[in-house]
This record gives structure tokens, sequence and C-alpha cells, in this order.
């Protein structure tokens, strides 16, 4: 899961110089190089996932690297903006492989609260990429070019790969695996949307993820632009992903104490909290200070921290007889969602950090109301 990170925020601080590359005349082109590689990951796991519930999950995961690979090499000699996007879609089906099939393999080995326990553990894993990825992406750019940030990735995916078929057993057994049919991905997706607390919180992960992503795809141009913090943005970068990590691996404990419906609540609730303090303090002001809008990014991102796993954990939770699919799906709705935000909110920042504080807002406050409808849908039920 990782190498998805790593293609992402590795490209970070080469933005503005791919632009260049390919022509491109706005920040709003730019974060579309951060933005599209999300659509192929929403697209893609529609096709790997229930594939993975009929030929087993280490296939799958092969598949996606190859694509991958065609993918970064396509990237690697795009001269236009539209050839980039393509190649950056293209990637994000290929790793929408082992992003989704390694939830799928987590589903298979473990349930419940421990399974949300796993899921910090592997949460902090991923999250060690964007501590070091755009510190290492600048590195490459400073010693090579733009294009040698694509070929370490290469390089790195073939030892991964190599690690995964020599470490990991496949984890869908024989007598589990389904025949490959139309009826299945029907059927299976029919299923899947009978249980509301699985597209309840998929949904809530579709708007926490929307908003995040405005982050991502604006945070070169907020710390390099805004800020002219050319130097120092991969040590920002790297002590935000540090307090997410660092929440992530609390998550791994306090989860078994409190249950992962009360960690994801109070989380919630601060992140909402948090986004409108921030609109309160400087909503007709020119940005804060460095110190003052890194703590508030800070505290978000320790929020969020708690969220990522345990909205998965959830939303898998019940529907682990169809790993697979509702992998699958759930991560596409989630991504279909999350690209639409981004792009929408990410179109406004220009000036100031504040609009993804408003977009953190609505987001959150829109998690909390679906939150509330599956608690009480719940309450009903008992």
């Amino acid at each position: 899961m990782s190498v998805v990170a790593l293609a992402i925020d590795a490209l970070l601080p080469a933005l503005d110089i791919i632009g260049k590359s390919i022509g491109t005349s706005t920040n709003s082109e730019n974060q579309l190089l951060i933005i599209m590689i999300f659509l192929g990951l929403g697209v893609g796991p529609l096709v790997f996932g229930p594939i993975s519930d009929s030929l087993g999950r280490k296939p799958i995961v092969y598949m996606g690297f190859s694509l991958f690979i065609v993918a970064s090499l396509i990237c690697i000699q795009a001269e236009s903006i539209e050839f980039m996007i393509f190649g950056r879609i293209l990637q994000g089906i290929g790793l929408s492989a082992p992003r989704t099939i390694s939830i799928a393999i987590v589903r298979d080995s473990y349930s419940g609260d421990y399974m949300a326990r796993i899921m910090s553990f592997i949460t902090v894993v991923f999250l060690l990429v964007p501590i070091i990825a755009p510190a290492f992406g600048k590195l490459i750019l400073d010693l090579y070019n733009w294009q040698a940030i694509f070929y370490i990735q290469l390089f790195i995916v073939f030892i991964i790969s190599f690690w995964f078929w020599e470490r990991q057993p496949e984890t869908l057994h024989p007598e589990y695996r389904r025949k490959l049919t139309k009826a299945l991905l029907i059927d299976g997706n029919k299923e899947l949307f009978k249980y509301k607390q699985t597209i309840g919180y998929t949904i809530i992960s579709g708007f926490i993820t929307g908003s995040f992503l405005v982050y991502l795809s604006t945070s070169q141009q907020i710390f390099q632009q805004q800020y002219q913090l050319i130097d120092e943005f991969p040590y920002i970068f790297a002590a935000l992903a540090i307090s997410m990590a660092a929440a992530s691996l609390s998550n791994g404990t306090l989860v078994l104490k409190y249950g992962m419906k009360k960690m994801v609540t109070v989380a919630l609730y601060s992140y909402f909290g948090i986004s409108l303090l921030y609109i309160l303090l400087y909503y007709n002001s020119s940005n804060p200070s460095i110190g003052i809008l890194f703590t508030f990014f800070a505290l978000q991102f320790f929020a969020i921290g708690f969220l990522f796993g345990n909205l998965r954990a959830l939303a898998m939770q019940p529907i682990g007889h169809i790993a697979g699919i509702g992998a699958a799906t759930t991560g596409f709705i989630s991504t279909l969602m999350a690209v639409p935000i981004s792009t929408l909110i990410g179109k406004f920042v220009a000036n100031t950090a504040l609009p993804i504080f408003i977009g953190f807002v609505i987001c959150s406050f829109l998690a909390i109301i679906v939150l509330r409808i599956i608690n009480s849908t719940s309450e009903k039920q008992i």
C-alpha cells in the first residue's frame, strides 16, 4: 500500500517543474497531477476486487504492479498535460490492486476491533512513506531530474513485488473462491448495499478523504508559494505526516479499549471543531504565521489518524464473506466522492489556506450527519 503514497508524495516538490515541462499554465492544472491518480485508485478496484474473489489475492497484486510499470513509463515520456493525466490515472488503476487487495487480505485474516488494530499498524507503515517521500523526491530532483523520480519508483516496485511473493501467503483459500460471473458481480454488490453500516461509513470516508486530498494537492502551493518555504517544504510535510502516524499508532492500542465507533465519533467531532476554530480566528485575514498554520494542520491530521483505519474496518466488518467485492466497491464510492470534492475546493485555494479549512468544516459536518444517521438506525434495530 505504501507505493500509493510514494507515487503521490514523492512528486509534490516537482509539481512546478513538471508543469513547466508539460506546458501547464495554472496551479489548478498542477493539482490534477495529484488528484487524477485518485480517480484511477477509485475505478480500478471495480475490476481487481471481484477478480480477486475468484483467482485469489496475490495474482491481482502482480497484475496491478505490472500496469503501474507501464503507466510510469507513459508519465516519463509525457510532453503534455493530457498525456501526463492519462498516465497518472493509469498509475492509480494499477496501484488500486495492491491498495484494495491489502485490505481484503486483512479482512480474510482478522475481524472486529482486532482488525482495526491491524489496520492501524498498517496505516503507520503506510504513513512512514509521506514522512520521507517529499524529501526523497526533492533529493532526486536536485541530483537528476523529475523523470528520475518515476524510475526510482519502478525500482522500489520490483523490490516490493519480490518481497510480497516471498513472504505473503495466499489468504483466500480454495473453498472460498467464487467463479467469476456477471451474477457474482451483480449479486455481490446487491448484497453489499443491504449493509447500511458499510455504506454509511464508506460515505463518511469519502468526505474525509476528499477534504484531506485538498491538502495533498495544494500543500506544495501553500508552503512553497504562499509561505516561500521551498527548501523547508519536505520537512514540514514530513512533520505533519508524523502527527497522523502517531495517532494511527495510538489507535492500535486505544481501539481495543474503547472500540472503533467511539474512536471515530471523538475524532470526527474534533476534526470539525478544530476547523471551525481556525475559520473563526482567520476568516477575514491573511495567512497566519507558519507556526500557527502548522499547529492547526497537525491537530487536524492527528484526528484523521484515528479515522482512516477505523472507518475502513467498520465498513468492512459486516462483509467478510465478500471482502474482495466489498473492498472494491467501498473504495470506489469513497474515491468517487473524494475526487470532485477536492477538485472543487482546490480551485478556491489561491492566496490563503482558509478555503482548505472551510472544506474541512463542510465535509466533517456532513460526515457527522451521516454518523448520527448510522447510530440512530443501529439503535432502532436493537
